[in-house]
């Protein structure tokens, strides 16, 4: 599937923290998926400020990353985005991943 830079990001705070053992190699493996290698860091200039990161904004909405996710990680992903939307604490940033995982 392919993702945003910021898509990945939300993706990668709203994974569980917590789950039994497969659950949690199954969300071990999606983060290291989602998250950031030395080269993007530097294509996409990113900066980590205390818990914030920035980047070249211009490049977000041209380049995303073709993630690999399972079945299981998907059904993570999907029950996470179905249980905020529940707790009606979806943001406007969670829309585009809600349509791609939950809508499709």
């Amino acid at each position: 599937m392919k993702l945003k830079i910021l898509e990945r990001m939300i993706l990668m705070r709203e994974l569980p923290k917590e789950g039994n053992f497969s659950t949690l190699k199954i969300i071990r493996d999606l983060q290291n998926e989602l998250s950031f290698g030395e080269a993007e860091y530097k294509k996409y200039q990113l900066v980590q400020e205390g818990d914030n990161v920035h980047w070249d904004i211009n490049v977000d909405e041209k380049e995303q990353k073709d993630v690999k996710i399972g079945e299981i990680a998907n059904s993570i992903i999907v029950g996470v985005l179905k249980a905020l939307d529940d707790k009606q604490k979806l943001t406007q940033q969670h829309l585009s991943i809600f349509e791609k995982f939950v809508k499709n």
